[in-house]
């Protein structure tokens, strides 16, 4: 049997090793390495991965020159390794066939057979722990540290780990930025070892700098984008205490303005006391055009493709014009049967102050599952504002107008409506999150003028995420959605706005919009909604991943769930396969109360979790 490659699609390693291309060094010089640690065999495993006599034994050095280079070397490693781990008496040796290091090093040779045995040997010594700490604020505006040596992670009796030390320096630092001083830094470190005690004395002087206001913010890298925007976005607030945070918000509120490629913010120095510190907002701007495509498949709805073109920037200052489209069912239906959707939006950031923008759109779509059929125009425009960085609300107008053909027979609607929205996301990554929340709730009265009917469609749902070990390979997912619409009976209400689960997005494993009401045996869609899923995600590896799943739900005739009905239930497996734009998702699924045109089991192919 021949062993498994490495396969690779567009540059990505799907599964196997890469194997590694390097230079060949001249004259290499092969050699065997092992390390022996007395005493402590619980710190071979991290010396060895410090060596690089040990990790690079396969790349051969260049002679005996870039061996001893190499020995040289991984002294330091090694005794800088014994240092994070509180030994300070610990003792390294090297041999080259018999020859220590360091009379390789004084000869220029290592004699003996080839390859050379390279033998290390650790000697930890005891393990020290912190005595005296010290740490003491100066400069010509020191600001006193009253914290606790223990509140930085230096106490007296604690294992003296040099890197407890670097983490304290920055912890030091960080809460001193934070407080206003942005030029704080360690400006002498003295570290005593007492080899008689085994005790770590640490002796730590900071300089504060002046603490500092906002000064003048400039901009610069903006070729197209009006440098009065981007000031005017970021929001920096000018004469305020300096706060690295909001700088970080600042930073964010540009990003996600979509129009630059990199936002670097630059402080200025401080002018004196209480003095004025100035910001440079450096920005490089993204290609103004983009074209888009995806594609999606699943065996009980079919291939799914969608394209989309953008001119960002349009008129230099953060606007967005979209033209998009898509093709829907394809190998599962008749062209005329096919679902299609094509839609022109335009977006305004900034309007009535930095955290509120303008969208409008105008789209056309055909819906075509089994239930119905609908053909439908909309025309909307939206405020939204951003209350915080996790909350956001949207609120407008919408008309909408659709010719139907379902059960009830062909009908025409035009609704006009005041849709609002909120939505609170603090998901940690949107496309395969560990933690957080995400949640969102949308409340659309409308009146349809043609046939003289009120209603209000009102609808939620929550996902939430936990993560059950540190390293987040075991994460727990959930979600439950519901809605409701009042108003006047389901035959008056457009099909395409009645509530019908099942499908990839819904209940895994039933036909896409085939779970709800029914008459004559032809699904009619309901007035209410309930839906929950549950997701045990397992990440095998980098870059591979299991997912087992529930999905349970159903739809509703009157304006409330009917609790007395059984939900349907999917269930099912998947595997994800990691990559840098997110998540690949391959699901299958299998309905345990399968009705009239479900499948046996359903295969959905998509990118980013299920939700």
């Amino acid at each position: 049997m021949q062993p498994a490659s490495a396969f690779d699609l567009f540059g990505m390693t799907l599964f196997g090793e890469k194997e590694v291309q390097s230079d060949p060094a001249p004259d290499p010089l092969a050699y065997t390495a092992s390390l022996t640690v007395s005493g402590e065999d619980d710190l071979t495993a991290g010396l060895e991965a410090s060596s690089l006599l040990i990790t690079r034994e396969k790349q051969r050095p260049s002679g005996r020159s870039g061996l001893i280079s190499r020995g040289l070397t991984d002294l330091d490693r090694l005794v800088a390794r014994l240092y994070t781990t509180g030994h300070y008496g610990g003792t390294v040796k090297i041999d080259f066939n018999g020859t220590s290091l360091q009379t390789a090093l004084e000869t220029g040779d290592i004699p003996g057979a080839r390859p050379v045995k390279v033998a290390i040997n650790v000697t930890p010594g005891p393990q020290f722990t912190f005595g005296r700490i010290n740490i003491n604020a100066a400069g010509k505006a020191g600001a006193s540290l009253s914290e606790d040596p223990g509140s930085w992670g230096l106490s007296s009796g604690l294992p003296a780990k040099s890197g407890d030390i670097l983490v304290a320096e920055g912890r030091i630092v960080k809460t001193l930025r934070a407080r206003g001083y942005p030029n704080a830094k360690i400006t002498n470190r003295e570290i005593v070892a007492d080899h008689a005690t085994n005790k770590l004395d640490v002796s730590l002087d900071v300089n504060t700098g002046f603490k500092a206001r906002f000064g003048a913010v400039t901009v610069s890298g903006a070729d197209i984008t009006d440098p009065a925007f981007v000031a005017r976005q970021a929001m920096i607030p000018e004469g305020t205490v300096y706060s690295p945070a909001e700088l970080d918000k600042a930073r964010g509120r540009l990003n996600e303005l979509g129009i630059f490629s990199s936002v670097r913010l630059i402080e200025g120095d401080v002018s004196g006391p209480d003095g004025l510190l100035p910001i440079m907002i450096e920005v490089s701007e993204r290609k103004r055009h983009v074209i888009g495509a995806g594609a999606t498949w699943s065996s009980s709805e079919g291939f799914g493709v969608e394209g989309y073109w953008r001119r960002r920037n349009v008129f230099g200052k953060g606007e967005l014009l979209s033209l998009e489209g898509s093709v829907g069912r394809i190998g599962n239906a008749d062209l005329q049967a096919m679902e299609y959707s094509t839609r022109i939006a335009f977006e305004k950031p900034g309007v009535f102050g930095p955290t509120t923008k303008f969208t409008t759109s105008l789209g056309a779509k055909q819906e075509a599952p089994d239930a119905y059929t609908s053909r439908s125009v909309t025309l909307d425009a939206y405020l939204v504002h951003d209350f915080n960085e996790h909350l956001t609300g949207r609120g407008g107008a919408k008309v909408y107008y659709s010719q139907e053909d379902d059960v009830f027979g062909e009908n025409e609607y035009l609704l006009v409506s005041l849709p609002a929205d909120l939505t609170f996301d603090n998901r940690d990554n949107k496309l395969n999150p560990s933690k957080g929340i995400f949640a969102a709730a949308s409340l659309e009265p409308a009146y349809d003028t043609l046939n003289s009917n009120a209603m209000v469609f009102i609808k939620a749902t929550v996902s939430s995420y936990v993560a059950l070990d540190e390293a987040k390979r075991f994460i727990l997912a959930g979600k439950i959605a519901g809605g409701s619409i009042l108003g006047p009976s389901i035959e008056d209400i457009p099909a395409s706005q009645r509530f019908i689960a099942g499908g990839g997005g819904s209940i895994r494993g039933y036909a896409y919009r085939n779970v709800g009401p029914r008459k004559n045996g032809q699904v009619t869609g309901g007035r209410s909604l309930l839906e929950v899923s549950g997701e045990i995600r397992v990440r095998m590896t980098d870059t591979i991943g299991m997912v087992g799943f529930v999905d349970a739900g159903n739809a509703y005739a009157d304006s409330t769930p009917d609790l007395s009905k059984p939900l349907k239930i999917g269930v099912g497996a998947g595997i994800r396969y990691f990559t840098p734009i997110g998540p690949l998702r391959i699901d299958a699924a299998v309905p345990l109360d399968p009705e009239k045109d479900d499948p046996e089991f359903a295969l959905y192919v998509g990118l980013s979790q299920a939700f």
